[in-house]
């Protein structure tokens, strides 16, 4: 069995000593431990490594130069798949992709056109119509709200899909929305996020979902204290503070690394409802805030949104949110 070789920022030059034919991955900020996007990341990775007995490389980048250095040294040691975990990853993969053509790299959350690359992309908006349907269901006072991470327009998608959701559910709902901030620090504050959602419950929401990263855990936090609802984001996160999670909208992310370590296919692969890519998690821990009639709305209007009788507009694609 390869022993699993982990790597440290002041190793970073070194990248262990011997020659690796094994995945590599390179988590973005936040760390593989944030509770969401990366951290679903890791539990592919380390799906695959029990399934095959064979170990990966791995590296948490401090500062974004490490991105290119870190996928760099990979490459140079030979391992294949090199793997980029968020749409940050998107430059620094373009690079080092071409330097190295006979390697392959994933890109997980972005877009890169290259021979041997693939890339990842999820239909966020169409997981969040269906959370948009619970959180309105679900609301009281008819008022919920939604806490993103770094503005950009990815996550604006996750709040288009949410609102549009919502307003399916009860066209006259009421949503306020607020960004953490616009620089990747976004995705490590939770107090800022925590703080945001605050000023939403004291204007009466009492839904909010959070598209945050490892910012969110502030927002649950704000919502279990004021004994309101929140819905995390990327990985199931409805453990957290059982009672508060009305639900997660899930991104596979786990799932595309598993696939990806296993073989990687060059070109576009996209994950939606049809796909299993996204969804609305639904288990022991939330399952006492999931009403019948809940669920069998958010059944139908999945059924729907596979079958193309429900068009989720993506705000990526007509950069604005439109019904």
């Amino acid at each position: 069995m390869i022993s699993r070789c982990s790597i440290v920022a002041a190793a970073l030059s070194a990248l262990c000593a011997s020659a690796w034919a094994d995945p590599a991955i390179v988590y973005d900020m936040g760390g593989k431990f944030d509770k969401s996007f990366n951290e679903a990341a890791y539990r592919g990775a380390e799906r695959w490594k029990k399934d095959t007995g064979k170990g990966y490389l791995d590296f948490e980048i401090a500062n974004e130069a490490q991105r290119e250095q870190a996928m760099r040294r990979m490459a140079e040691r030979g391992a294949n798949p090199v793997m980029g975990i968020g749409f940050s990853q998107a430059s620094s993969i373009e690079k080092v992709a071409k330097a190295f053509p006979k390697t392959q790299f994933v890109l997980v959350d972005s877009v890169v056109k290259l021979p041997n690359v693939e890339s990842i992309v999820f239909k966020e908006h169409e997981g969040s119509f269906l959370a948009g349907i619970m959180a309105a269901m679900a609301s009281k006072s008819g008022k919920i709200g939604f806490v993103g991470g770094m503005d950009i327009p990815l996550i604006r998608k996750f709040q288009c899909g949410y609102e549009q959701g919502a307003r399916y559910a009860n066209p006259k709902i009421e949503i306020s929305n607020a960004m953490t901030g616009t620089t990747p620090a976004a995705w490590s504050d939770p107090s800022r996020a925590g703080e945001l959602a605050k000023a939403q419950i004291a204007k009466g929401a009492d839904v909010i979902f959070a598209a945050a990263g490892g910012s969110s855990v502030g927002v649950f936090q704000a919502a279990k204290d004021a004994g309101k609802l929140a819905i995390g984001v990327d990985s199931n996160q409805n453990h957290l503070h059982p009672g508060t999670m009305l639900t997660s909208m899930v991104k596979k992310v786990d799932v595309a690394v598993y696939n990806a370590a296993n073989k990687a296919t060059p070109g576009l692969t996209v994950l939606g409802l049809k796909e299993a890519g996204v969804d609305v998690a639904l288990d022991e821990h939330n399952a006492k805030l999931v009403t019948p009639a809940m669920k069998a709305k958010v059944d139908a209007a999945r059924a729907d949104i596979i079958a193309g009788r429900i068009k989720v507009t993506d705000y990526m694609a007509a950069n604005a949110c439109t019904p």
